[in-house]
């Protein structure tokens, strides 16, 4: 049985504080500018099994399939296509990594800033316990980052970071770009299979058959398992954003205490306003602009 949603913060009232020497901000505060980067022994793992993931795809589909190809057209256009995929895909990594997904403060919830918000009479503030920051509406704390994420979805150590307001448009581009790199080898893959066996197997490839075939049979393992993944999660994560809700908002099944919009301003919202080609950009960071009163939902 799910626990009431309340059940999940702490709640501060006028009265009851934190201890204040256990909210104090951290000693050693980073200075303006600094890299956001996880220090996960885990996430740092998975972030490298993926570069390296494709990194492999890479070699696979320039050293045994495009370079040995007789047809230079086919190559210098497949070559073109997929190093364009891998490059956006690997850019929208580091900045889904690198980037703050919206971390509170740390440390504000003292007696004296709680104060000096200047609360109405039954006003209610919440704070969590394990960061000792003050939360806002739809933040959650994450164990691994140690911090409370605004508008936080979920962890996600293949990008060692959570995945939250400010980098969830680089995930969902990660996970897009991903989707169909895989599918670009798989059906280059297909392809190559024909043609080598219509062909000699020692002319299609630089390397001996059994190797060809050991090489691209893993490539065509690895495709179809990502292309499955990323597209389910490529698919959630844009449901997600349409209803507005994140993954952990769906998992508890808290209540909608946010304003109802429509599906496009919600795209806005993550993506940046207004449309453009910037949405596919993993170098664009997403303009919030101004909200448009007609787009919310009565």
């Amino acid at each position: 049985m799910l626990i009431p949603t309340h059940h999940f913060r702490d709640i501060e009232r006028k009265p009851v504080y934190l201890q204040p020497e256990k909210c104090v901000p951290p000693p050693y505060p980073g200075p303006a500018g600094t890299m956001w980067f996880i220090r996960d022994g885990c996430g740092i793992a998975c972030a490298i099994v993926t570069w390296f993931l494709v990194l492999y795809a890479e070699f696979v589909v320039l050293f045994v399939m495009l370079i040995p190809s007789r047809d230079y057209v086919y190559s210098i256009i497949n070559g073109i296509l997929f190093n364009l995929l891998a490059f956006l895909a690997l850019a929208s990594h580091c900045r889904a990594m690198l980037t703050d997904p919206g971390a509170v403060p740390k440390g504000n919830a003292t007696k004296e800033f709680i104060e000096s918000l200047q609360l109405k009479p039954g006003q209610v503030v919440y704070k969590c316990p394990k960061c000792c920051s003050i939360k806002p509406d739809r933040a959650h704390h994450c164990s691994v980052c140690k911090r409370c994420i605004r508008k936080m979805d979920h962890h996600c150590p293949w990008v060692n970071n959570c995945v939250g307001e400010n980098n969830q448009k680089y995930f969902v581009l990660f996970t897009m770009y991903i989707a169909l790199i895989s599918l670009h080898a798989l059906v280059m893959v297909g392809l190559h299979f024909l043609r080598c066996f219509e062909e000699d197997w020692t002319k299609c490839s630089y390397f001996s058959p059994p190797t060809t075939v050991i090489l691209l049979i893993l490539l065509c393992f690895e495709g179809l398992l990502f292309l499955i993944f990323t597209s389910v999660m490529f698919g959630t994560q844009v449901h997600s954003i349409c209803t507005d809700e994140t993954g952990i908002e769906q998992l508890k099944k808290e209540e909608r205490r946010w304003a109802k919009k429509t599906k496009w301003m919600n795209m806005k919202a993550v993506f940046g306003h207004p449309f453009s080609l910037g949405w596919a950009s993993p170098f664009a960071t997403p303009d919030q602009g101004k909200a448009d009163p007609s787009q919310y939902v009565v």
